[in-house]
């Protein structure tokens, strides 16, 4: 399967853009058919990918034409974890889309499936190969802060009102919560940094904004490119807001690791600016990041009053900004994981750990912040985060 890889997109919505990096991350790979459920979709996915590509209303179509390789579904999020499990137990590889499913008892039936029938599933975490992720990895590797004890995250969602409340994302039913949805990226980032998963969580959040605009409207047909302006601002201005929004457009996590670490997150939706802040404090000293697309990781490990500058700086930047890149080094992961089973840097396992935080954390928001467990593997195990070099072939867990 070196060359010639025959590739079916699953949902033809914001991320199938996904596709068109294919041939950039592995040569001789192509998407040759799609699926999608709306006409519109479907018609998006022969612009987007060429009159000859083959489309399905229904992945069971998709199944029966045969001919496929693999598949990447970046369908919205509610059917990740159904329409994995029908492509892992018809034998068809499968890259899904982060988050792997909208609730744990669905990653964990995903994670069953894939182990019933060696079939690999990969999950998109495509954070894990963004420069200034790898870039904090590498610091804290190098023993600049010594041991990790604490890792703090902002999220300023600056678009957070044009990507997330005008669509399916506002919706309970069909994201679970944003800190499911949007939050998966760094709580995946959080455990990556730590060395270690979740395994108390507490959150706490509200719809502050976005729940009294009133102009509401259906949006048949479009993508979040179609309706997304800087010009949208203030948030409590914005038009054409989806009918129902009941997700929280602010949301905080407090989390113990099962290492001891502590981490904290805060994902805001009305800021003006979009961009990521990560601290991490250890035994020797503490980094911070500063932009995210672009800037500096500064490392401050002697004892001092104040200083804006670090002891140690590591400059990084994003070619084509964004986590373009990250998206096209994750899908050069996965066709070298299908075709020569190397070995990738997060597992199913971390993607399921990521899902069950976010869920249980919009659960403990919404009944008094109360603590809440992780439940363990559907077959009992400790998972083990896969952050280093040296680990065991990956197939469809640790």
């Amino acid at each position: 399967m070196s060359r010639g890889l025959r590739v079916a997109m699953i949902g033809a919505g914001n991320r199938a853009c996904l596709g068109q990096q294919i041939p950039e991350a592995w040569p001789g790979a192509a998407v040759v058919a799609a699926v999608d459920p709306d006409p519109f979709g479907r018609a998006r996915a022969v612009t987007l990918f060429g009159p000859d590509t083959a489309v399905h209303a229904e992945v069971s179509g998709l199944v029966a034409a045969g001919g496929i390789d693999a598949a990447i579904v970046t369908s919205p999020d509610d059917t990740h974890a159904d329409l994995a499990i029908q492509l892992l137990r018809a034998g068809i590889p499968v890259f899904v889309d982060k988050p792997l499913a909208t609730t744990t008892q669905d990653a964990d039936a995903v994670l069953v499936a894939a182990q019933e029938t060696g079939t690999p599933v990969y999950v998109g975490h495509n954070l894990r190969h963004w420069n200034v992720v790898r870039v904090m990895r590498g610091a804290i590797e190098r023993g600049e802060i010594g041991e990790v004890k604490a890792v703090w995250v902002r999220h300023f969602v600056g678009n957070g009102g044009d990507y997330f409340f005008k669509d399916w994302h506002a919706e309970r039913r069909r994201s679970g919560s944003l800190l499911t949805q949007k939050a998966s990226h760094d709580i995946d980032v959080v455990h990556h940094l730590a060395g270690a998963h979740t395994s108390r969580v507490v959150g706490m959040g509200d719809l502050m904004v976005y729940g009294d605009v009133t102009d509401r409207r259906e949006r048949p047909g479009e993508i979040a490119p179609d309706w997304s302006s800087h010009a949208h601002w203030p948030p409590h201005s914005l038009t054409g807001l989806n009918p129902v929004i009941d997700v929280e457009d602010m949301s905080m996590l407090m989390m113990t690791l099962s290492n001891g670490v502590m981490a904290s997150y805060q994902q805001c939706h009305f800021t003006p600016d979009y961009w990521r802040s990560y601290t991490v404090i250890g035994t020797e000293g503490r980094l911070e990041n500063v932009g995210d697309t672009s800037g500096v990781v500064r490392v401050w490990n002697r004892r001092l009053r104040w200083s804006e500058t670090g002891h140690v700086e590591h400059p990084f930047g994003e070619p084509e900004g964004g986590h373009r890149s990250a998206d096209t080094t994750m899908l050069t992961e996965f066709f070298s994981h299908l075709v020569h089973g190397t070995p990738t840097i997060g597992s199913p396992t971390d993607a399921r750990q990521a899902v069950a935080v976010g869920s249980l954390g919009a659960e403990s928001l919404r009944h008094g912040s109360i603590p809440l467990d992780v439940p363990p593997l559907p077959d009992g195990r400790t998972p083990t985060p896969r952050s280093g070099t040296t680990r065991p072939r990956e197939g469809t867990d640790d």
